[in-house]
């Protein structure tokens, strides 16, 4: 009983969440320019004060440099995969190998790994997400714009809010100064601020992917391929970082954070990036069915971690 009681507890809140952006969708309660809006306000406010409390508050050695590196090869791995199956199964789809790498880890990630390891620091979820996180930003952005606009890339670098709370988080982290806080007595004030700002992510987040979500309007069929693209990937990915992490690493990343990243969708922004009418049409089905993807895998996480 008290498994069942945890499964709902953990699960029921991202249900309920999306089904109130849906509901908001159906009767005009909210508008697009309303959910862009929200999206805007967690991109550039509350999610950032998540990150530079989980760096703020995380653990540094030399060794942990290792975690961001081996999740940007990994990525960049997954990226290469991605390409090689487009290849070999001549799939017409210029962005379809970039649906084989990249997480929503900003707008979905963060969110459901409180849900699901509510005992656990965001810390071992944030250290995973710095390699992915620039190489979404370097890499991958360049690949999928298809030009080297240097400049352009510079700027989104300088002018994003959430590289800035990494940044400043690991300042924080690693110089020793949020540990000397404490020993003046004024972490309380840091914590209640980043815990005030912050507390609305998760709800919001949901409620914007609950929005988006029109299963009915997803061709299913034309969008198996690129969701069996993706997951055989990942799986092929997640086997490799199991691997390293035993064996090179010891055991040194939360293996339970890397497998929750492996199962979100890929990056929002790819259909932005779209040369046709029909293949944004295309992406876009196939990021709403890895949400949907998503939000089933972590329903069948929530009960194999409640065991």
């Amino acid at each position: 009983m008290q498994t069942v009681i945890s499964v709902i507890q953990t699960a029921l809140p991202v249900f309920l969440a999306l089904a109130l952006g849906m509901l908001c969708r159906r009767i005009g309660f909210l508008t697009r320019e309303g959910v862009d809006t929200l999206k805007k306000v967690v991109v550039n406010l509350t999610l950032p004060a998540v990150l530079l409390s989980a760096f703020a508050t995380a653990e540094y050695s030399l060794s942990t440099i290792a975690m961001p590196v081996v999740m940007f090869l990994l990525c960049c791995v997954a990226l290469a995969l991605g390409f090689l199956v487009v290849r070999l199964f001549r799939i017409q789809s210029r962005l379809a190998p970039f649906l084989a790498s990249g997480f929503e880890a900003g707008m979905l990630g963060y969110a459901l790994f409180v849900l699901l390891f509510p005992d656990k620091s965001v810390s071992g979820f944030a250290m995973l997400d710095i390699g992915h996180t620039l190489f979404v930003f370097t890499l991958y952005k360049i690949l999928l714009s298809g030009k080297t606009d240097w400049k352009a890339i510079g700027k989104d670098l300088i002018t994003t809010p959430i590289l800035w709370a990494v940044f400043f988080g690991v300042i924080i982290g690693a110089t020793g100064l949020y540990k000397a806080m404490g020993t003046w007595g004024v972490s309380g004030v840091f914590d209640g601020i980043t815990d005030f700002i912050s507390a609305p992510t998760g709800m919001v987040i949901l409620l914007t992917v609950g929005y988006d979500l029109v299963p009915k309007e997803i061709p299913w069929k034309k969008t198996a391929g690129l969701m069996a693209m993706r997951l055989g990937v990942l799986a092929l990915v997640y086997g490799l970082l199991v691997v390293i992490n035993r064996n090179l690493l010891g055991g040194m990343i939360f293996e339970g954070a890397a497998l929750l990243m492996m199962i979100l969708p890929p990056p929002y922004v790819i259909p932005v990036f779209a040369d046709e009418p029909a293949e944004r049409v295309q992406i876009s089905s196939a990021l709403s069915a890895l949400t949907l993807l998503t939000i089933i895998l972590f329903a069948i996480l929530t009960v194999v971690f409640s065991l």
